[in-house]
C-alpha cells in the first residue's frame, strides 16, 4: 500500500534569479557549507483540456535522488497566489509506478468524474536542486536552488529559481531573508510556479499579458478579496515586466495597466488599509508607473504619427525612454517594491489592526456593493456639466472613471445571476465608452506639452498631433454624451 498523507504546505516564497546571479549567491558567505544536492525529475499530469488546472489543482509525480536512494512522490496540490503564502492543502503519497494513483484519498476523482480516464502526462521538470538550511533571527528556513529546464513536447524553458520554505518562526522572516539575498545578487518575486511554466509552454507564445479575471467567491470576506485582487495585479505586472522593450509596446502598456489596477485596489479597499505602509507602497507604485510612462506616451504618439519622417524624429527620445524604464525595472528599488507588495498583501499591518477588524470581516459582496456605490457617486457627481469643466477637473474625472471600471471588473464575478450579468455587461460597456472618450480628450490636452518637450514645436508635421479647438470641442461633447449614457446604466450590484 502506498504511504499517504494530507498536509497543509509550509509558508513558502519563490524567487526568480538568473544563472549568473545564482553563482554569485552560491559563492557568498550566506550560503557557506555544503548543500544537499539531488537531481529532481517531475512529471505533471492533467487532461488534454487541463480540467484539473481549471479546478485549481496540480498533479505531479516527482523522482528525487540522494543519499537515501531514488524516491517517487505523488503530489496533488491546490494552487493559490503570492498573497496566500502558499498555505494550501496537499495530498502526498509515495508510489512505485510511473502513473498516478487516483483513488479517493485525493480530491481528483471528485473533481474530474469520468474525465479522470483522460489524465496523462503534459510536461516535465528536470533540475538539479541544492538545499541549505539557514537558521537565525528566530526562524529556520530551508533554501532550495533549482537549476534546469521545463519541457513540453518540443518546447522548453529554463528554470532557475529559489524557494524559501519556513520550517519555524514568523512568516516575515521569509521576506527578510529575501532582502538579504538581494543585497548579494539580484532576484525578483516569482510570477509563475514551476507548474505554470509548463502550462505556458503548452499554449501560444505571448508577448504581453492582459488582466485575468479574479476568482472572487461570495463566501469570501473583504480581506480575502483585497488579497486576491492585489495578488492578481502584482502577477500581471511581473508577467509583463520581462517582456518590456521598444519592439514590444504592448508589454509596457499592460505593465502600467497592472500598476494602475493595483493602485485602484488600494483606493477601493482604503477603509480597511489604515496603516502608514499602504500610503508608502502607493507612492512607490506611482513612482514605478511614472518611470514607464514616458515610453508609453511616446509609443502612443508614434502610433498617431502619419509621417515616417516624424516617427524617425521621435525614435531617439523613445529609445531613451525605454532605457530609462529598463534601468528603473532593474533597480533594487523596484525589486524590493515587489517583495514589499507581496509581503503587505500576505501579512501586512492592515491584517491585524483592531480598528479595521469589522471591515476586514465584512462579507465581500456587501463590501463590494458599498465600494461600487461610493465610486459611482463620485464619477456621476464630478461629470455634471462636463463641458464646462476645466482640463484638470476632467483629468480627475478620467482617473475616477478608471478606478470605478477596475472595481466593477474586480467585483463582477460576485454578482453572477443572469440578470446581473447582463446589467454588468451594459454598465461596463458604458463605463468603457466614457473612459475611451476621456482618454482621447486627455491625449489632445497633453500633446502640446509633450511635443514641446521633444523639441517639435513649430514642426509642420507635428501640427497634426496637436488637434484644433474644434477637435477638442468635439471630444468634449462626445465625452459628455458618454457620461450621460453612463449615468443611465443600471447598477448591476443593486
Amino acid at each position: 500500500m502506498p504511504q499517504q498523507e494530507t498536509i497543509v504546505s509550509a509558508p513558502e516564497l519563490t524567487l526568480d534569479i538568473t544563472p549568473e546571479a545564482a553563482e554569485i549567491l552560491r559563492a557568498s558567505d550566506l550560503l557557506s557549507g555544503q548543500p544537499r544536492t539531488m537531481p529532481v525529475h517531475a512529471t505533471y499530469f492533467d487532461t488534454p483540456a487541463q480540467d484539473l488546472a481549471a479546478a485549481g489543482f496540480t498533479l505531479s509525480l516527482t523522482e528525487t535522488g540522494g543519499e537515501t536512494g531514488d524516491q517517487r512522490l505523488q503530489t496533488v496540490k491546490a494552487t493559490g497566489s503570492t498573497a496566500d503564502l502558499f498555505l494550501l492543502p496537499e495530498w502526498r503519497q509515495t508510489v512505485t509506478g510511473d502513473r498516478p494513483v487516483l483513488d479517493d484519498h485525493t480530491p481528483v476523482p471528485a473533481l474530474l468524474g469520468a474525465k479522470i480516464a483522460d489524465i496523462g502526462p503534459l510536461f516535465e521538470l528536470r533540475v538539479m536542486r541544492h538545499v541549505w538550511t539557514l537558521p537565525g533571527q528566530g526562524a529556520g528556513i530551508e533554501l532550495a536552488l533549482d537549476q534546469g529546464e521545463v519541457t513540453a513536447a518540443d518546447r522548453r524553458a529554463m528554470r532557475c529559481a529559489i524557494r524559501l520554505a519556513l520550517r519555524d518562526g514568523p512568516p516575515a522572516a521569509l521576506y527578510a531573508l529575501a532582502r538579504r539575498l538581494d543585497e548579494i545578487a539580484p532576484l525578483r518575486l516569482a510570477a509563475q510556479t514551476e507548474a505554470e511554466h509548463g502550462f505556458r509552454l503548452l499554449g501560444p507564445v505571448l508577448h504581453m499579458h492582459k488582466a485575468a479575471p479574479v476568482a472572487l467567491r461570495r463566501d469570501m470576506v473583504a480581506a480575502d478579496g483585497f488579497r486576491l485582487i492585489g495578488s492578481a495585479c502584482l502577477r500581471q505586472f511581473r508577467l509583463n515586466e520581462p517582456l518590456i522593450g521598444p519592439g514590444n509596446p504592448e508589454a509596457v502598456h499592460q505593465a502600467r495597466v497592472a500598476l494602475r489596477r493595483l493602485r485602484s485596489a488600494f483606493a477601493i479597499c482604503k477603509p480597511m488599509l489604515q496603516d502608514e505602509k499602504a500610503g508608502q507602497l502607493n507612492r512607490e507604485t506611482r513612482w514605478l508607473a511614472g518611470m514607464l510612462g514616458e515610453a508609453r506616451d511616446l509609443d502612443v504618439l508614434r502610433m498617431r504619427c502619419r509621417s515616417e519622417a516624424l516617427r524617425a524624429r521621435l525614435e531617439p527620445a523613445r529609445m531613451a525612454a525605454y532605457a530609462q524604464a529598463q534601468a528603473a525595472l532593474e533597480s533594487r528599488r523596484a525589486r524590493l517594491l515587489m517583495l514589499d507588495l507581496g509581503e503587505y498583501l500576505a501579512i501586512g499591518p492592515w491584517t491585524a489592526l483592531p480598528s479595521a477588524a469589522e471591515i476586514r470581516d465584512l462579507p465581500l459582496r456587501e463590501f463590494a456593493a458599498a465600494a461600487l456605490d461610493r465610486f459611482r457617486r463620485k464619477v456621476k457627481k464630478d461629470g455634471i456639466d462636463l463641458a464646462d469643466l476645466g482640463d484638470e477637473a476632467r483629468h480627475e474625472l478620467r482617473k475616477d472613471a478608471k478606478k470605478l471600471r477596475y472595481a466593477a471588473e474586480f467585483f463582477a464575478p460576485l454578482f453572477a445571476e443572469k440578470r446581473r450579468r447582463r446589467r454588468a455587461a451594459r454598465f461596463l460597456a458604458a463605463l468603457e465608452a466614457l473612459q475611451d472618450r476621456m482618454g482621447a480628450l486627455n491625449d489632445l490636452v497633453s500633446a502640446p506639452e509633450l511635443v514641446e518637450r521633444l523639441g517639435l514645436a513649430g514642426n509642420p508635421q507635428a501640427a497634426a498631433l496637436l488637434g484644433t479647438k474644434r477637435d477638442k470641442r468635439a471630444q468634449i461633447e462626445a465625452a459628455a454624451e458618454a457620461h450621460d449614457a453612463f449615468v443611465d446604466a443600471k447598477r448591476f450590484w443593486r
